[in-house]
């Protein structure tokens, strides 16, 4: 039997470590987007599918996508609310590119106008998480309005305003998944702990993030930064 080249050996070699790497490096989808949150009976924007997609039976106008969703950020201040409405908002706002510009224009404007109050920690929030949800979500060839966007910092600034918060940590841990490892090691402790005491975040940092198979939502931010995350 004639012994295989060794061009083979490195394409079957190369093959394998491509397979691995796959498989050890990335989730199966954007955590901002693949994971939907357990608000319990909180209103959202309305959802019709059991699935983390669209499932192209929904009949929403996104013409009225902004004013939406701003009122019902403004009417709960429960940040899980408000991560998984901007969830839902990014998941309608790629199919309707002057709905998406429009949405984070107004978050804009409104986290502006509130920079001096109380809710200038959520306002400062809401436009992070939607810029770092549409980064995950839309593709390098398609429009982006949060393109320039650093969304990261603005949550950072969120949590720096509001203080103690497990949430807001919950949610800069997801972000920071592919980095910088000692913030993003910081968040995730901080939202583990946190959940001790917080029930709904209990209940969703416990959760598998696609399916009983996978890794629950705390082993996925507890997991190193170097690992890196799938993103479009």
């Amino acid at each position: 039997m004639k012994s295989q080249s060794p061009s083979v050996h490195r394409i079957a070699g190369a093959v394998l470590l491509a397979i691995l790497f796959f498989t050890n490096s990335a989730l199966a989808g954007p955590p901002l987007i693949c994971h939907s949150f357990d608000i319990g009976d909180a209103k959202s924007l309305p959802w019709i599918s059991h699935d983390w997609n669209l499932s192209g039976a929904e009949s929403y106008d996104t013409k009225n996508l902004a004013s939406d969703t701003v009122a019902i950020l403004d009417s709960n201040s429960v940040v899980l609310v408000h991560m998984e409405t901007l969830r839902r908002a990014t998941l309608y706002a790629r199919k309707d590119p002057a709905a998406a510009k429009q949405l984070l224009t107004k978050l804009v404007a409104r986290a502006d106008s509130l920079a001096n109050s109380p809710s200038a920690a959520l306002a400062s929030f809401d436009v992070g998480y939607l810029a770092e949800a549409y980064k995950q979500w839309m593709g390098k060839d398609e429009p982006n309005p949060a393109h320039n966007f650093d969304g990261y910092a603005l949550v950072k600034k969120a949590i720096q305003l509001r203080g103690n918060n497990p949430q807001m940590d919950f949610a800069a841990a997801l972000i920071s998944l592919n980095g910088p490892a000692a913030e993003h090691q910081d968040f995730a402790q901080k939202a583990i702990a946190g959940a001790k005491t917080d029930t709904l975040l209990q209940r969703n940092i416990y959760t598998h993030f696609i399916g009983p198979q996978s890794e629950t939502m705390a082993e996925m931010i507890s997991r190193t930064p170097s690992v890196k995350v799938a993103i479009r």
